[in-house]
């Protein structure tokens, strides 16, 4: 069952603070691409990569298909993902570096769309080995910008990937954090059968809480604010008070050394009386 455009009369969108009681917000959702397609944003959570599926709250999506295609551009490579579902996706893998900004608007990308076939060959390996553009860039994954090798991820291998979500040109993309190669028949259906599972029993019924739940989220949420400005206010306690050290220090020294400067001088040959009453 697929979240249609219109089909969200009547659900409740919860407050940020409720998120925490969400079954998806926090997890890997198992979805199936047509699914991610359809995800929505809401205004009120503009800026914040979060999509809503229904009305549950969804930042992290784990996905299960075989890579169609791969595009290399300068700073990005682009694989498109099929799952069977009927649509494909982009799977956005950032890389280290940007490219020289003057030849961004120059980039050139070289794509390739195969069928599964021994020994396919992905557009990097047109760069060999220890080249300029294989030693300056890497990849990385999409929030803790770890390093990630993506060398065998190439048309016609089967993978479960994990990322976050994006829009780009209206189209939701997800961004690489990690992969699993699937490497026989079983894993692939074990997914699927987790997926369908999560759809049927999560992802299909709306969220929904009572109200003391909410009121107890809510306080919940105040307290932890509360929490988090008092720990402020004591860390700007400190760094005031240690500011105030350091200056009382700096006096102290300045004026131990001018002591001492004026003692040399008075012990220094030649210092004769009218020099001390200056």
């Amino acid at each position: 069952m697929a979240a249609a455009d219109d089909d969200v009369a009547g659900l409740t969108f919860y407050p940020a603070f409720c998120f925490r009681a969400s079954p998806t917000h926090f997890a890997w959702v198992k979805m199936a691409v047509t699914d991610v397609l359809r995800l929505k944003t809401k205004s009120e959570f503009e800026g914040q990569n979060i999509y809503f599926y229904y009305n549950h709250p969804i930042q992290f999506v784990c996905l299960a298909g075989i890579i169609v295609a791969r595009t290399e551009y300068a700073w990005r490579t682009v694989l498109i993902l099929d799952d069977g579902s009927g649509e494909t996706v982009e799977i956005v893998v950032s890389k280290a570096t940007s490219p020289d900004p003057g030849n961004r608007a120059s980039e050139n990308a070289t794509a390739t769309r195969a069928p599964a076939t021994k020994g396919a060959v992905s557009a990097t390996d047109s760069h060999p080995p220890g080249s300029a553009m294989q030693a300056e860039k890497h990849h990385v994954s999409s929030r803790t910008k770890d390093r990630i090798d993506i060398a065998d991820l190439v048309p016609g291998v089967v993978l479960k990937v994990k990322g976050t979500l994006s829009t780009f040109r209206s189209m939701v993309q997800v961004q690489l954090e990690r992969f699993t190669l699937l490497r026989d028949t079983n894993s692939e259906m074990h997914f699927w059968d987790e997926q369908s599972r999560f759809l049927v029993d999560v992802l299909s019924v709306p969220w929904t809480l009572e109200p003391e739940e909410v009121d107890q989220l809510r306080r919940e949420a105040d307290e932890e604010e509360d929490r988090i400005v008092r720990a402020r206010k004591r860390l700007e306690q400190r760094r005031r008070k240690a500011a105030r050290k350091e200056q009382r220090d700096k006096i102290r020294i300045q004026k131990r050394w001018e002591r001492d400067e004026k003692l040399r001088r008075e012990e220094a040959p030649g210092y004769t009386e009218t020099e001390k009453k200056v």
